[in-house]
């Protein structure tokens, strides 16, 4: 591309610089001609700052179009007072970052090519930062980008739109300290998926995205409302993850009485299994019996059936048999378990959840669905479940495992907000990213791509961290939070993190040439994630 149809319809002049006067390894240096464009204030817009730094500049080659940043603007005191006293200069450091042949169309890493000494120097225009947005994209020309959802950071002008696959086929992760404006990212990108009739599922887990799609945009179902499971499809881990229990024995415990409740289920008995005073051998047998296909149990009784677990060796009778007796030891260990289950069974809609319901929706029926069907969306409301790490670990643990057992999806975006709620249980160092982990490693190869937000990174798995490949960070402010990105940024970018308003973000990925700064445009879509006013 020439650089006259690159500003074609604009006067050149009214762009023009000045010349390259010195070229290093590094970098390169301009001197300063049009004055006019420096000084008259007229011309400057939130666009247009040559008198700053930090803005593009293209320099005119006899082997092409060099795009560069200015990181250094310098000036006499005469060139900008008229001081005669000193020689007048005014210079410009450029920092070289890509090139484009005159028979191209797009820019390309500038590889070992420089700039040359009288090399003309132009100002960038928002049209070039347009053409050069599309150029960082590795992913493929006949992809359809998404509709804007941003522009650059003091380029008003200059719309950030961005191919799918570039964003979201190393996975997204979104990062950000509380009111940075991490959420109004998560919808401004959901919007532009979904209104381009792209798949996606959402898990909300305090409701907040609940009125942003319209039911003709979107299928929502809200747990224990009109959604249900059955206990039988939830394996032990999940149970543990649910129920958070602190250490191997609590989860031993718990796996014994759901066993118990599983075989009373299976002999058509609605009561927990009582086993004090029971022969030890009958008991054994009867646990033995129950196959991998009696699955199902009432877990209203399973805090009277943990108590009931509460057994221990007995001593030999008369008739030498053995049978169980009570062991307060036992009892005072499980009952904090007991506390924990029944706590979240104070929430009427966790018994309506795990049941089998034929008038409610089955969760993972309605999810099978939405896999093999196209250009559908599904959000999943986990609220009226309460919003503790627990059962939203537990929801999202099996949503995910599900998902990459199907065959011959359709792909789709897996969208979870503050993911970091799920990574580890208050009360163990139990991790509850083992579905998400598995997505991440392997969810590609199927078409399901992770879209993630977290108030921390630190607090994330960091097997899971470690296969994002696209970051949108916002303003991040403690040191520990900077240290978890700072292999995703180069040192300019490091530095402003903490200056980063409210909205503004850095898009750092593995299938872009350079690191972007942009300002997300807030969706109309309803949010309801207001701040109160005091």
């Amino acid at each position: 591309m020439t650089l006259e149809s690159l500003y074609a319809g604009l006067n050149l002049q009214d762009y023009y610089i000045g010349k390259v006067t010195q070229v290093y390894r590094s970098n390169s240096i301009a001197q300063v001609e049009n004055f006019d464009l420096m000084n008259d204030r007229s011309k400057f817009s939130q666009s247009y700052l040559p008198n700053t730094i930090n803005y593009y500049v293209i320099v005119d080659s006899t082997e092409g179009l060099f795009l560069g940043e200015v990181f250094e603007n310098k000036a006499s005191r005469k060139a900008h007072s008229g001081d005669s006293s000193v020689d007048n200069y005014h210079e410009i450091s450029i920092d070289t970052i890509s090139f484009m042949t005159h028979e191209g169309e797009k820019f390309e890493l500038a590889g070992f090519k420089t700039l040359g000494i009288t090399d003309k120097v132009y100002l960038a225009t928002d049209h070039v930062y347009e053409l050069f947005l599309k150029s960082l994209e590795f992913s493929s020309d006949n992809e359809q980008p998404l509709p804007k959802f941003a522009t650059y950071i003091n380029r008003a002008d200059a719309a950030v739109s961005i191919k799918p696959s570039t964003l979201f086929n190393r996975h997204l992760m979104c990062i950000g300290s509380t009111n940075s404006g991490k959420s109004t990212t998560g919808l401004a990108i959901l919007d532009k998926l979904i209104s381009s009739k792209r798949k996606a599922l959402i898990i909300d887990p305090t409701g907040e995205y609940r009125d942003a799609f319209s039911d003709s945009e979107v299928r929502k179902l809200t747990l224990g409302v009109d959604t249900t499971i059955s206990p039988g499809k939830i394996t032990m881990s999940q149970w543990e993850k649910l129920f958070e229990t602190e250490n191997s024995s609590q989860g031993a415990v718990l796996s014994e009485a759901i066993t118990s409740l599983r075989y009373m289920k299976k002999i058509g008995e609605d009561k927990y299994y009582q086993k004090i005073g029971e022969s030890i051998d009958e008991i054994q047998e009867n646990l033995a019996s129950v196959s991998h296909e009696d699955c199902d149990f009432n877990i209203a009784l399973l805090p009277e059936q943990i108590q009931a677990e509460s057994v221990c060796e007995p001593d030999r009778d008369v008739d030498y048999n053995f049978r169980f007796r009570y062991d307060a030891l036992k009892a005072s260990a499980n009952a904090i378990l007991v506390q924990k289950i029944q706590y979240q069974m104070t929430n009427t809609k966790f018994l309506q959840f795990f049941s089998n319901n034929p008038e409610m929706n089955n969760l993972l029926d309605i999810i099978d669905e939405f896999v093999h069907t196209p250009e559908t969306s599904l959000y999943i409301d986990a609220s009226s479940l309460g919003a503790a790490e627990g059962i939203g670990g537990m929801v999202v643990d099996l949503v995910s495992n599900f998902v990459i057992s199907r065959d011959n999806i359709c792909p789709f975006v897996f969208f979870i907000d503050e993911v970091h709620r799920y990574a580890k249980s208050r009360y163990s160092d139990k991790e509850f990213h083992g579905g998400l982990t598995l997505l991440a490693r392997e969810g590609r190869k199927k078409g399901i791509f992770l879209y993630l937000t977290t108030q921390s990174a630190k607090d994330v798995s960091q097997v899971l961290f470690g296969q994002i490949g696209t970051l949108l960070i916002h303003r991040l402010m403690l040191n520990d939070e900077i240290k978890t990105v700072e292999t995703h940024l180069d040192d300019y970018a490091l530095k402003h993190v903490r200056k980063l308003n409210q909205g503004e973000a850095i898009l750092a990925s593995v299938n872009l040439l350079h690191n972007m700064f942009i300002h997300v445009d807030k969706s109309t879509r309803i949010q309801h994630n207001d701040t109160p006013m005091l």
